[in-house]
């Protein structure tokens, strides 16, 4: 039994799961070609019970799970089954994350000059950081929340609007039947709420 200190969402079934279960077996994989091209390893395999079951007529006998297998050539004395699919569970968040970049700001490296690439580098990542951030205040749990930073631009960056001015002041007119509006004013509240009193001295 493997469980996670911070319970983590389930992209399938979009439910939150805390445990699950892990097992092993030795694996040889590429047994098909010549000896000194296979690579001995391990085959991790985790199951999560199935919380969305598919309609069946009959119920099934047993308890339903959904497997997700990885194959490591890490020793088992240097990282256990647990330790392994801990791993492997964070490189596959990392992976999300970098596909993410490279269909972003990151498709127009490399330049010829290093420092140039470094500072792009570094404004892509707090762009990055940013936009994810905002989708997470305006979309607290929901799509938005999860979704890649080109689907937070399309739905609350870039918003077709018109801009007015009357009396001295700056009217925002958003477009009618706008899907993203209680989104878009629950990230505008959040970020343009007034400053706390000024504690007393």
């Amino acid at each position: 039994t493997i469980e996670y200190p911070n319970a983590i969402r389930d992209e399938v079934t979009g439910r939150w799961i805390s445990k699950a279960e892990v097992a092993e077996v030795p694996f040889v994989a590429f047994r098909s070609r010549k000896i000194a091209e296979r690579v001995e390893g391990r085959l991790v395999v985790r199951r999560i019970p199935d919380l969305n079951p598919k309609q069946v007529e009959q119920p099934t006998l047993f308890d339903s799970y959904r497997h997700h297998a990885f194959f490591t050539t890490t020793d088992k004395q240097t990282m256990g089954t647990v330790e392994a699919d801990k791993t492997h569970r964070g490189h596959a968040i990392i992976e999300q994350v970098h596909a993410d970049l490279k269909a972003g700001p990151l498709a127009h490296l490399p330049s010829g000059v290093f420092t140039a690439n470094s500072a792009w580098l570094v404004l892509a990542v707090i762009a990055f950081n940013l936009t994810r951030a905002a989708g997470l205040i305006a979309d607290r749990g929901g799509r938005l929340a999860r979704a890649t930073t080109a689907t937070i631009r399309r739905t609350l960056i870039s918003v077709p609007a018109r801009l007015a001015r009357t009396a001295r002041r700056i009217i925002l007119h958003l477009p009618d039947a706008w899907p993203w509006q209680t989104a878009f004013d629950r990230l505008f509240t959040a970020t343009h709420a007034p400053p706390p009193p000024a504690a007393a001295s």
